[in-house]
């Protein structure tokens, strides 16, 4: 999950400098077509076949459609908002998880995870500070790009049961590249990326690849409620990001509403740990 902070951060930075050239279709295109590439090279240097057969491809249609969906919105409210406000809606998504893994995963919701869920969910409110502007398409997009990732969340827990990790990276880009090529081509016209947007291009490709690859082994690993509270690590990380490189001003609620999402993750990883070393 350390790895998956890592590349999550950098593709926000990246999905950033690219967007004065490319919307979010084509982002997600691009992405993609250069996503399918690097695992087809993966793929070759493994000895593997030219691409991995295909189990449950409901599941991963479902999976795929509500990443896609997730992501489109994600890249939208990247652009429009400061990147901390960005990443704390988005952070919603792992308190969708504490809810609706127990209906669709059966795994338990305790107590030291809802007070994890409660505390992040604080923090999410002190750092989103909701009500103190009107609601914006981008700050709708932040909030429902949550919602879809959650789903992908689980979705991804369900298929780490059953296929390999490769696969499920595999057709998510195949089936992506085909999402992002119909939405980019709609209107009939797509742009061409420029010699100064490929570079920011690949690193949104290897870096979403190595994020799925990251929370997809993590979900293999342990439960979805004890993985995704991780993720609340990218916020004082974007935070400090969005200071340095474009100015975007760390206020106290930052701070605080940081302090209480690390809180609450602490209590939850210790709690797991006790019950569990697998935790």
């Amino acid at each position: 999950m350390m790895g998956a902070v890592a590349a999550l951060t950098s593709m926000a930075v990246a999905g950033r400098e690219v967007s004065f050239a490319l919307d979010t279709f084509e982002i997600m295109a691009y992405r993609s077509i250069a996503g399918v590439a690097l695992l087809a090279v993966i793929l070759r240097a493994r000895g593997a076949p030219a691409w991995p057969r295909l189990r449950r491809p409901g599941l991963h249609l479902s999976r795929n459609l509500a990443h896609f969906t997730a992501q489109n919105l994600w890249f939208y409210a990247i652009i429009s908002l400061p990147l901390a406000q960005v990443f704390a809606l988005e952070f919603t998504a792992p308190l969708w998880v504490l809810v609706l893994s127990p209906l669709i995963l059966g795994e338990r919701l305790t107590r030291p995870r809802a007070l994890a869920a409660l505390l992040g969910f604080a923090g999410i409110l002190l750092v989103a500070q909701p009500g103190a502007a009107p609601l914006s398409p981008a700050l709708l997009a932040a909030a429902g790009c949550a919602l879809g990732f959650a789903f992908t969340y689980i979705f991804t827990k369900r298929l780490t049961a059953q296929v390999d990790t490769i696969e499920i990276l595999w057709w998510m880009t195949v089936s992506q590249t085909v999402f992002g090529l119909v939405c980019a081509l709609i209107d009939g016209e797509m742009a061409l990326p420029s010699a100064q947007s490929l570079p920011w291009i690949a690193v949104i490709a290897a870096a979403g690849l190595s994020a799925h690859y990251c929370i997809t082994n993590a979900l293999r690993r342990a439960s979805a409620m004890v993985v995704m509270p991780f993720d609340f690590l990218r916020l004082p990380l974007i935070a400090l990001i969005g200071y340095l490189a474009y100015d975007e001003p760390v206020g106290l609620a930052v701070v605080v509403g940081a302090a209480l999402i690390l809180g609450g993750n602490y209590i939850s990883l210790r709690a797991d740990a006790r019950r569990s070393p697998r935790a």
